[in-house]
């Protein structure tokens, strides 16, 4: 499950170990923005030892190299990658803006995987942080195979699009200001694309840390839209995005009476479905069997 994803700069071993220690889904070991210039060959050392050293307690590990086309994405890949491989999930490939981007590093990975006989098949995880970005993203999404989500990254969008500076973090605090969500189309439009191809869509992070009541706001207005998950900096902010990307127990039982209603249906041979006046038809069904499937992901990871 991606409900929440805890992102984790790559030079601070330290934090590792606490992301190690904590409930979240997936552990994002970071080698991008977290990571000063002058760190990021400690990072990908660190990162290295920490993937094969630390007991990760059957969480999803991914990385997220450096931006395609710079001068520390390629060997993000070839210096991780071969040592890393059976134990890594995902690479999250930030700014991408075209098909080509996913596709460095598609090939990359081909070639180590045919080089060193990688036999576990990491998935990609292309972020969305510009306008170009955003116009492209139906083709990023369907670019490859690997891609398993769709990501948002809410800083660099709002710094390409020329939006003001509200907030200290640029990560979704301060957002009063806009009468409605004011991501609502940004995210709309990536579920769209994701949902077509089959892909996740993961929200960005909320800056504040320290703010639980509009970090879960924030969850709520993505998980609306059919966001699946979101990313946290802070491991307190972990069991409010799990609880908000989880069904509710209130969800839960209306899909078990509208599956019962529908059997009950079935067995009497009628083809109208009926609950509390309200008639159901094969769309809300689905919807049921949807939110009872993320039930039983939900236990089995648990388990």
């Amino acid at each position: 499950m991606h409900r929440s994803i805890l992102s984790v700069p790559g030079h601070i071993a330290k934090m590792h170990a606490k992301a190690a220690a904590s409930n979240a889904d997936v552990v994002m070991l970071d080698l991008e923005d977290s990571v000063p210039l002058a760190e990021k060959e400690n990072a990908r050392l660190t990162v290295i030892n920490s993937v094969n050293s630390l007991d990760w307690g059957g969480k999803l590990l991914s990385i997220r190299i450096n931006q395609p086309g710079n001068r520390f994405a390629y060997r993000d890949i070839i210096e991780i990658i071969p040592k890393c491989a059976e134990r890594l999930s995902s690479v999250v490939i930030p700014k991408v803006s075209t098909p080509a981007d996913i596709h460095f590093v598609e090939r990359l990975l081909e070639s180590l995987e045919d080089e060193h006989g990688i036999t576990n098949r990491l998935s990609l995880e292309p972020s969305i942080e510009d306008p170009l970005g955003l116009e492209n993203v139906s083709e990023i999404a369907g670019a490859s195979k690997r891609n398993i989500s769709l990501v948002f990254g809410i800083a660099d969008f709002s710094s390409a699009i020329g939006a003001k500076f509200y907030s200290i973090s640029g990560h979704g605090e301060n957002e009063d200001f806009y009468p409605g969500h004011r991501w609502h189309y940004v995210l709309s439009r990536m579920v769209v694309a994701a949902k077509a191809r089959d892909l996740m869509v993961i929200d960005a992070p909320y800056g504040n840390f320290k703010d639980p009541a509009r970090l879960k706001r924030s969850a709520e207005l993505a998980a609306a839209l059919g966001v699946d998950g979101k990313w946290a900096i802070h491991p307190d902010q972990i069991e409010i995005i799990k609880e908000v990307f989880s069904p509710s127990q209130e969800e839960i039982e209306r899909a078990k009476r509208v599956i019962d209603a529908h059997e009950k249906a079935q067995k009497e041979g009628k083809g109208a479905v009926e609950l509390d006046g309200r008639m159901i038809d094969s769309a809300t069904i689905r919807l049921a069997r949807t939110t009872l499937g993320k039930v039983s992901e939900k236990d089995a990871d648990t388990s």
